[in-house]
């Protein structure tokens, strides 16, 4: 599959796809992310004229070409050309191998480069402790299979090479991951247990923000079924279920959170648009933040609690729990709630 270029003949069936959707179908490339990173790098082509947008619209019998030569470059002799600095910033790392490790996340710390964090992220912090890290998105997310946000803490898996990587990205890809997180919602969750489906895109008056689309009656989109040929927004489903209630705070609701889909935001643009902003939930949640100060919550009440997955290389079983950190279990505590629930299967 690497160190080779291929060539695709574009059929009826595919035909009026956007260039990166269509690609991130194709087994070779396995993932949109993959796909924006190859066009961003110059290395897609259709009837001859190199892709500069990933917007755009296939047609019938187009002949896209595809270069993966270089793509297993080591990652060693990336990262030293890198322009990224070794920081060492202390990593909680709950397992490795030589293929992968998996870090409980601190929150406040940023997931890789971007505006106002060039320098100061997990990443920095990954080339500091690891020599080794998958390249396959780019020399400024080496190691990167998924996110989690700034504020948010908990369990991530980093990849060291792009085979590991790649078979990871897949598993995220077709649900094989479990993920669940706790969080704490301003207000009382009603029903008790449930579902939200929608497209998530970015907001269309806030570029700091993401929202599910609306339509034409001015309601979000809320359908069972994923549309293959919609073309804005990204398909995300959360499952969630109240664990308990505050018992010192009226209005604060405990919950365990289930994702199958790994959209930016998901869980919190989810539970404001239901009504149930995430406590200390600065972007979200900024009507009431006045709760924040009251109750003396430092900061986003959300925590990737348990990851689990089959490891790609060895085919053993992998089970991580963490608890919450130390900011934050004391008050879990004190309101009431139960910080170590135990979340597997309850939808």
């Amino acid at each position: 599959m690497n160190n080779c270029k291929f060539k695709l003949i574009i059929d009826d069936q595919h035909a009026n796809l956007r260039i990166d959707k269509y690609l991130g179908s194709v087994e070779q490339i396995g993932t949109r992310t993959r796909a924006t990173y190859l066009i961003e790098q110059k290395k897609v082509s259709v009837n001859g004229e190199i892709v500069v947008k990933n917007s755009l619209c296939l047609k019938t019998n187009d002949t896209v070409e595809i270069d993966l030569a270089g793509e297993m470059t080591s990652s060693s002799s990336l990262l030293s050309d890198s322009k990224l600095i070794p920081l060492n910033i202390p990593l909680e790392i709950v397992y490795e191998d030589s293929f992968l490790l998996v870090i409980n996340k601190p929150s406040g710390l940023v997931v890789h480069p971007a505006a106002g964090h060039e320098q100061d992220t997990l990443v920095n912090a990954l080339i500091y402790h690891v020599k080794d890290l998958s390249m396959k998105f780019g020399e400024n997310r080496p190691g990167i299979v998924h996110r989690l946000d700034k504020d948010t803490s908990g369990l991530m898996v980093i990849a060291k090479n792009d085979q590991v990587h790649e078979a990871l990205t897949a598993k995220f890809k077709i649900r094989d991951i479990h993920r669940y997180y706790l969080a704490v919602a301003i207000g009382n969750v009603q029903p008790p247990i449930g579902t939200i489906k929608s497209y998530l895109a970015r907001h269309p008056s806030d570029r700091k923000k993401y929202a599910s689309q609306i339509g034409i009656d001015k309601k979000i989109i809320r359908t069972e079924i994923f549309d293959e040929n919609k073309t804005t927004g990204k398909w995300a489903i959360t499952n969630y279920k109240v664990l308990s209630k505050s018992q010192r705070a009226k209005g604060l609701t405990y919950l365990s959170l289930k994702l199958h889909t790994g959209r930016t935001h998901q869980i919190r643009v989810h539970m404001s648009e239901l009504g149930f902003p995430l406590l200390a939930d600065e972007i979200y949640g900024v009507k009431k933040l006045s709760i924040k100060k009251e109750l003396n919550w430092p900061r986003l009440a959300l925590h990737a609690a348990e990851l689990g997955f089959e490891h790609p290389i060895t085919k053993n079983k992998l089970f991580f729990k963490a608890p919450w950190p130390t900011d934050l279990i004391q008050l879990i505590q004190d309101f009431g709630f139960d910080p170590n629930p135990e979340l597997k299967n309850f939808v």
